[in-house]
């Protein structure tokens, strides 16, 4: 069995999920992970799938559905099981504030440089209010104070419960 991370990206519309998960199967592929969202009315979806495949059988069996929905497909090898962060403990940060740019690269900035890792990430803008949520690894809680104070926002970090299976 090989990995695979699959990318689809494109117009919004029903259908997507089930048209990429079923060309998956006829591969007997697994899906371990997936991610789907839209943005801005645009489908965007990354998954990692197991498969005895190649990558160009599974680009092959995706290549019908880009084709009937224009969604932009790529598939890539990964790691089965690249290693955890060590040290690390999830926190939620929220961020309000009034959109304009460089929010995302302030606190993304912010958070690498004190080595926490974001492991999800959701923006939105509703009116003028920009609204970011995002999931991070880190040894301690981040100190988000004087980033908050420089962009003009406000920002809240709480320790997040691990997923319960």
């Amino acid at each position: 069995m090989t990995t695979y991370a699959v990318t689809a990206v494109g117009p919004d519309g029903p259908g997507e999920v089930a048209a990429l998960a079923e060309a998956l199967a006829t591969l007997g592929a697994n899906l371990e992970d997936a991610s789907m969202t839209r943005l801005r009315g645009h489908f965007a979806m990354t998954l990692v799938a197991s498969v005895s495949a190649s990558a160009a059988e599974v680009e092959q069996a995706l290549e019908p559905v880009a084709a009937s929905t224009g969604l932009h497909v790529s598939v890539w090898p990964v790691d089965a099981d690249a290693p955890p962060p060590e040290d690390g403990r999830p926190w939620r940060v929220t961020l309000h504030g009034a959109d304009r740019p460089g929010l995302v690269a302030g606190v993304a900035r912010e958070l690498a440089g004190s080595g926490a890792n974001i492991t999800d990430l959701s923006c939105r803008l509703v009116g003028d209010l920009y609204v970011m949520t995002l999931d991070v690894d880190a040894a301690t809680e981040p100190d988000l104070a004087a980033v908050a104070a420089r962009l003009g926002v406000t920002l809240h970090v709480v320790a997040a419960d691990e997923d319960v299976l």
